[in-house]
């Protein structure tokens, strides 16, 4: 079981020097196919998701998390506690209200300042997170529009919830 130390060491691998956005999902995963993994496949959902936002085909997991670096787009997990074995969501979402000092630490060391814009992923993520982010100054591009994690059927919606948020958001500056 890695730790979430072994999670960020993979992350700091392919952060990038200036972020222009930041995508806040879940959780890793408890099977253990973590995005920041280059070992992982190209397949994984969120992983083929964030590529096709970018537009980007990549043969490797590494060459799509080096492309994911270039673009500036850095990927951070509410929690790094594997919540998705979790059935309970309120237990879930607990555990993510817990954590929530943890994230915002790594927000503010990642982060020159908080206007980077911020894309929550996941019905709940956005519940929980949303207005705690906005009342702690950070500039979470939602507006109110949660997004869809993309397996289970859900892959359109997310492009179309993604999307819509990136277009607002890259075309406010």
């Amino acid at each position: 079981m890695l730790t979430k130390d072994d999670y960020l060491a993979f992350r700091r691998k392919y952060e990038p020097t200036t972020v222009k956005l930041v995508v806040v999902a879940e959780s890793p995963p408890k099977s253990g196919l973590y995005f920041y993994n280059p070992e992982g496949k190209t397949s994984e959902p969120l992983f083929a998701a964030l590529m096709q936002q970018l537009g980007f085909t990549s043969k490797t997991k590494d060459e799509g998390l080096r492309e994911f670096q270039r673009q500036g787009w850095v990927l951070v997990d509410a929690t790094y506690e594997p919540v998705d074995g979790i059935k309970n969501r309120m237990m879930r979402n607990d555990v993510i209200e817990r954590d929530y000092p943890l994230l915002v630490a790594d927000l503010d060391q990642m982060l020159p300042d908080k206007s980077v814009p911020i894309i929550l992923v996941k019905k709940n993520i956005f519940d929980v997170l949303d207005k705690k982010l906005t009342a702690d100054g950070f500039n979470v591009l939602n507006n109110g529009q949660r997004v869809s994690f993309p397996s289970t059927g859900r892959q359109k919606e997310f492009h179309l919830q993604f999307g819509a948020i990136l277009n607002r958001g890259t075309h406010q500056h």
